[in-house]
């Protein structure tokens, strides 16, 4: 029989998904105000144990619920409302909250009694929401492209509307009320253009030629970690209820921020990049490179969203001294080895070989 055309796809995971989500928010907006806001202050602990992974965690069911908008309320068993998740021995055992707290919400949704099932849903589907909407701050509208050959868009496009000067609206630039004398309003901490055109401004460390915008690499590291944790958060809101990814805010949220992450992260690599060709720069100068040398370049993996390390040797220990060449040629060695590596995202890879090539050019001119 052929299938009418109309009919949705109900097949297609999204669209389950989509499903799913859409149910439990009517579900949530069915209850009356007061058990709504009771899920919310649960949400709240649950929310902050989940994401810090917490030893354990105690929360309440409401104690009466509504299956669809217009029915009447039904009881939650007193029995089973107080619930208490995690301990010492499941940490013995190798299982954290995240483990726990999901088997132990699966457990109540698959009982009997149709009012566990719904207050159960609803527990989770507000601990979901709450890490979206309440603990993570909501940024500007963004556009970004991908780099040439790039999985991931995390280019900023200008709409051409960023004022040049740093001195802009409050909504471009964090307002910090005084604490000092009454009736002096707020100060103003202007973003320079470049950052302006990423999702969160205040977390920006390098500019669009990967000049460094804060005062120290530490500032620039704080800042990649403040965007790893907004990460985090999402996708533990994710794990814990996978049908929020169809929800607006966390779209929004998860682009705005993954393309920020990766640009600024790669900013930081090819910054240590070059801080270390000026370190073997130096050390050359001074002849103290003339007992071997091994490199750990540092590159940005878009797959785990974090800095890490490449290591190998440029020449190996001894009594050699040291020449420029040796450099390029050891880059050239390594970019033959990443380009056929198939641990690396083709992204990451591309990365990594830019790293390898600017760190060759470095030191191909000095042979000259």
């Amino acid at each position: 029989m052929p299938r009418d055309p109309n009919m949705k796809n109900d097949s297609n995971p999204v669209n389950q998904l989509r499903v799913e989500y859409e149910r439990q928010n009517a579900r949530f907006d069915a209850q009356l105000p007061i058990v709504q806001r009771f899920l919310e202050a649960q949400a709240r602990q649950i929310a902050d144990a989940y994401v810090e992974r917490a030893q354990r965690v105690h929360f309440t069911l409401p104690d009466r619920v509504i299956s669809t908008k217009g029915t009447e309320a039904i009881a939650v068993p007193q029995a089973v409302r107080e619930q208490r998740v995690g301990g010492f021995t499941y940490r013995l055992a190798g299982r954290d909250i995240h483990d726990t707290l999901r088997q132990r919400l699966t457990e109540l949704e698959q009982s009997n009694d149709q009012a566990i099932v719904i207050a159960a849903s609803l527990i989770r589907f507000a601990s979901a929401t709450y890490m979206i909407r309440n603990m993570l701050p909501s940024g500007r509208i963004v556009t970004y492209k991908p780099a040439e050959e790039d999985d991931i868009p995390s280019i900023p496009v200008s709409d051409g509307t960023e004022p040049e000067s740093a001195i802009t609206a409050s909504t471009d630039a964090i307002a910090e009320e005084g604490n000092g004398e009454g009736g002096r309003g707020n100060l103003q901490v202007p973003y320079v253009p470049a950052a302006r055109r990423f999702y969160l401004p205040q977390w920006v460390a390098f500019g669009d030629k990967g000049e460094l915008l804060v005062n120290t690499n530490k500032e620039a590291e704080a800042h990649i970690t403040s965007m790893q944790h907004f990460l985090t958060v999402l996708f533990a809101a994710r794990s814990l209820a996978p049908y929020m990814v169809v929800d607006d805010e966390f779209g929004k949220k998860r682009y705005g921020m993954l393309g920020q992450l990766v640009n600024q992260g790669r900013a930081l690599a090819n910054h240590l990049t070059n801080e270390i060709i000026t370190l073997i720069k130096k050390r050359a100068t001074e002849q103290s490179l003339n007992r071997g040398l091994s490199l750990s370049l540092p590159y940005f993996d878009d797959q785990d969203l974090r800095i890490e390390t490449y290591h190998f040797v440029v020449i190996p220990a001894g009594r050699i001294m040291f020449v420029p060449a040796f450099v390029v040629r050891a880059a050239l060695e390594e970019q033959a080895k990443i380009a056929q590596d198939t641990r690396f995202s083709s992204s990451t890879r591309k990365h990594l070989l830019l790293e390898l090539e600017m760190l060759g050019n470095a030191f191909e001119t000095l042979g000259d």
